[in-house]
């Protein structure tokens, strides 16, 4: 199995496919190889398809050989998360209560992929209900990081980042209401993108809530672009999502004149050493584009995460409430926990959070007027354990004991602010074998400005997956046995 064609964009394999120098069929059978041969030792996937995905990968060979493609993802192997829906998929969450359910629709955004011609091989596997920063659950058991196993991938998008990092898939789909998509993005080596709220369209009730957002993950900028202008755009089931569609380019200016705000620790987050090296390299390599970078005082202490986590308990944790009276014994302890604090959540605890998200914008938005965009870290600690549980462990970062919930990832008040684009980018390796991640900050709605720099970042480190870059050592052996 090749490397060079597992680590393939989807943007050049598009133009492969295009040129008739590669077909979906070979991809695809390389894609489902290198699935199979990571399956078990990092554990990604919730189900698969293979069978149908060939089936598929045939019929967009000929689809291509006529020159009537279906759409822009014709061919291209796309990882849908385990908590939306597919009609005639099972769709878990990741829980024993929903062990056996199967979609009876399909949600918008996984609409939009399948009719571009994206082939679903694998449904990738989260923490039940999405509910942590790791992934695992009693259903699908530990997923781990291809980088290093003893550790996780990140969550609640987990399987989807390993299974990008890992070479078995092309593309993928994350949520985030906490930092999902951005959290394993980081841990995992991949590219993630929280849109601002409203940009893609999502399920009911989720859709109303403004912390949560849906999103592309991949290895490239130009792949998550990709992604996102599929993903995008009004849809008439939800609301809140916005019109007109945004459409975003693949090429932009340098950043030569920009200026860029950093922030270490958002003003008050503990950072790994190994976190804080490879997010200054980040600021060196922006200087060197020309940027000017302002290391800057947001204003922001404890109450900013602190709010953030009272708001998901109470709307979030309280949707996982219901559960307790006929499912508890079924729960995981990190779920049956958050249910629980939700129980003692009150009105007057959820209108504060509301306050305090008024008041942090109040000190991000001034400053986002006088900069382009907000770069910070991604997760204040590489990642924790593999099968951590908030529920009963504890995290130290340099010394200090913070949240075990979120208070080591740097994605959350941004969840908050969640009319701020934000995408998380590679930034390097800890002494572990861990990938970090630096986070790119947007004004609101300013979606083209937190890609046009991630474009010359990509550039100016020579991208992070392809011919002479560093790989997940599981992903090597496996490929070597293979």
């Amino acid at each position: 199995m090749s490397d060079d064609l597992i680590y393939m964009t989807a943007t050049e394999t598009l133009a492969r496919y295009a040129d008739k120098s590669l077909s979906p069929v070979e991809m695809m059978s390389a894609q489902i190889a290198r699935a199979e041969a990571i399956a078990q030792p990092v554990n990604p996937f919730a189900a698969t398809f293979f069978d149908a995905a060939m089936d598929a990968a045939r019929a967009s060979e000929a689809r291509w050989a006529s020159g009537a493609q279906a759409g822009c993802l014709d061919g291209i192997a796309v990882a849908i998360k385990d908590e939306s829906y597919i009609e005639g998929q099972p769709t878990t969450f990741g829980s024993l209560v929903n062990k056996d359910d199967i979609a009876d629709f399909t949600s918008p955004n996984n609409e939009r992929i399948l009719g571009e011609g994206g082939i679903v091989h694998v449904r990738t596997t989260t923490p039940e209900y999405s509910s942590a920063g790791y992934c695992w659950s009693r259903l699908h058991g530990v997923t781990r990081n291809p980088w290093n196993t003893d550790y996780t991938p990140g969550g609640s998008s987990g399987g989807a980042g390993a299974a990008l990092a890992a070479g078995a898939t092309q593309l993928a789909t994350g949520s985030d209401i906490g930092g999902s998509i951005r959290i394993p993005a980081s841990c995992s080596g991949v590219v993630g993108y929280k849109p601002p709220y409203g940009r893609n369209p999502d399920d009911i009730p989720f859709n109303l809530d403004f912390y949560c957002h849906t999103g592309p993950m991949a290895r490239s900028v130009a792949d998550t672009i990709l992604l996102q202008n599929v993903m995008c755009g009004p849809h008439p089931h939800d609301i809140a999502s916005l019109y007109p569609k945004l459409v975003l380019p693949t090429r932009y200016p340098d950043l030569k004149g920009w200026k860029i705000a950093l922030s270490m620790d958002l003003g008050s987050f503990p950072l790994d050493p190994d976190v804080r090296a490879n997010t200054h390299a980040a600021a060196e390599t922006f200087r060197a584009l020309g940027a000017t970078v302002e290391e800057v005082d947001i204003g922001w202490g404890p109450e900013v995460l602190e709010a953030a986590l009272g708001y998901l308990t109470h709307l979030f944790g309280g949707s996982l409430s219901m559960l307790l009276d006929d499912h508890a014994e079924s729960l995981t302890p990190y779920v049956r926990e958050m249910a629980e604090r939700a129980r003692a959540s009150s009105a007057q605890d959820f209108v504060r959070t509301l306050q305090v998200a008024g008041e942090s914008y109040m000190k991000l938005g001034p400053l986002l007027e006088r900069h382009d965009v907000l770069i910070c870290p991604t997760n204040a600690l590489p990642a924790v354990p593999a099968a951590f549980d908030h529920s009963r462990d504890t995290v130290e970062i340099d010394g200090t004991a913070v949240d075990p919930t979120l208070g080591w990832v740097m994605t959350t008040p941004f969840n908050m602010m969640s009319r701020c684009p934000v995408l998380s980018v590679p930034s390097g390796f800890a002494a572990n074998g861990v990938p970090t991640g630096l986070q790119i900050v947007g004004p609101t709605y300013r979606d083209a400005k937190v890609f046009q720099a991630a474009m010359a970042f990509e550039a100016a480190t020579g991208g992070w997956y392809g011919p002479g870059r560093p790989q997940p050592a599981i992903a090597m052996a496996k490929a070597g046995a293979g």
